[in-house]
């Protein structure tokens, strides 16, 4: 295998927003804003050097009982993060507000910007994180492993007709996702292409009667940020017209280590729902 130079480690180590981060030196204090990038660091082999997290950054749930809690992903309390003395901050451009980010990015030294689109980003996400925190081959096992999941996806996907599809993610408003969305990307990898296909919002809010919703064939309802439950069933049904089928939220929009089983489970329901119409 040809070795890295310089330019090939820097360019592994760019996050999001082009800033190049070095290799940590010594051992590295970590507060993540970002639910699904806990888990990763936790998966990375990096738990105890996590020092802060949200209170939605819930798995793993026991490892994560003893890190402390610093507010949400949007509203974090500042004293708290600068009494933890993090080296490292981890945020996400969806997830996180830039002026919080700003006002952390006074007191620890290295911001970690993270906006994977689509579920491939999720490699070069393993690789930053591992590259930065001395981790590469713990990183490169979740290489091998999302490869594999996609690899999966992707023959299932073949041997099946696309499906279009309506995903939920509020009622009252009813909101969807567009396909300006990592959720919209990770459906698509299973075959599952979701409506809108463009909206003014990424998350945009609609009325039954809108026309765009025509070639629609399913609706899926997601158990997050609106937890919708079995009682909604009948109520969406009834509204669209279509078969609905609750959705482990998580497991579509979550991106890191989980994306791995995300992908799978997808790919899963996809199958059991064309099984069981006969398809």
């Amino acid at each position: 295998m040809k070795a890295e130079t310089g330019a090939d480690q820097d360019m592994a180590l760019c996050d999001a927003l082009g800033t190049v981060h070095r290799p940590c030196q010594g051992e590295p204090r970590i507060v993540s804003l970002v639910p699904s990038i806990t888990e990763l660091v936790c998966d990375l082999g990096l738990a105890d050097r996590l020092v802060g997290r949200t209170g939605f950054c819930i798995h793993p749930r026991e490892v994560l009982r003893k890190v402390a809690k610093i507010g949400g992903t949007k509203d974090v309390k500042l004293d708290v993060i600068r009494s933890l003395r993090p080296t490292h901050l981890i945020v996400n451009i969806d997830e996180n507000r830039r002026e919080t980010v700003e006002a952390l990015s006074g007191f620890i030294p290295n911001v970690i910007v993270t906006h994977p689109c689509v579920p491939e980003d999720n490699v070069a996400l393993y690789r930053l994180l591992g590259g930065i925190f001395g981790v590469e081959q713990s990183a490169e096992d979740l290489v091998s492993r999302f490869t594999a999941a996609l690899a999966e996806a992707d023959a299932m996907r073949a041997r099946l007709a696309p499906e279009q599809v309506l995903y939920l993610i509020w009622r009252e408003p009813w909101m969807a996702v567009s396909r300006q969305t990592y959720i919209s990307a990770m459906l698509a990898r299973v075959g599952w292409i979701s409506w809108p296909a463009e909206a003014d919002k990424r998350y945009p809010a609609f009325g039954w009667d809108a026309p765009w919703l025509n070639p629609v064939e399913r609706v899926l309802l997601s158990s997050e940020p609106y937890s919708f439950r079995e009682k909604h069933v009948a109520e969406v049904a009834r509204l669209s017209g279509r078969p609905v089928e609750l959705i482990d939220g998580e497991m579509a929009s979550w991106y890191g280590s989980r994306a791995i089983a995300g992908i799978r489970y997808l790919a899963d329901l996809r199958g059991r729902l064309i099984g069981a119409a006969g398809g």
